[in-house]
């Protein structure tokens, strides 16, 4: 594995907790949303993540290969006065889970640190590599 290979898988993972912090934030954004841009209730989305060889090595990165719309119920609430209700006075709310978007924030900001921590691990390695011959 070449030492460069590092800092292709750990980019790889950058840009992939890259887009689950997006997504989370989109979630977030939208948790109170009675309408999205379709004229539905927003959904929840979800990244999936894939592994991928990186170089010629045994090393494997990460890419996002979709993302995927939740298929968790939608939340109805009792709101009677909603201009969004239906007959029976609920109505239909997205079907983000506030709690699970913050653990999926808190973990994709963890797994991004992680990966800056070692490109920065790599950089100084090769840095001091450099300084053994002077």
């Amino acid at each position: 594995m070449s030492m460069f290979d590092v800092f292709n898988i750990a980019g790889s993972a950058l840009n992939a907790q890259s887009l689950r912090l997006n997504t989370t934030a989109s979630n977030l954004a939208n948790a109170d949303s009675v309408v999205g841009e379709d004229g539905q209730p927003y959904r929840a989305k979800q990244v999936v993540f894939e592994a991928v060889p990186v170089g010629k090595s045994e090393g494997r990165g990460v890419r996002v290969t979709q993302v995927v719309e939740s298929a968790a119920p939608m939340r109805l609430v009792y709101d009677p006065a909603n201009p969004a209700a239906n007959g029976e006075g609920y109505v239909e709310m997205p079907n983000v889970n506030v709690v699970e978007e913050m653990v999926n924030m808190i973990s994709a900001s963890r797994s991004y640190q992680n990966n800056v921590e070692v490109m920065n691990t790599a950089k100084t390695l090769l840095q001091r590599t450099l300084t053994i011959g002077q």
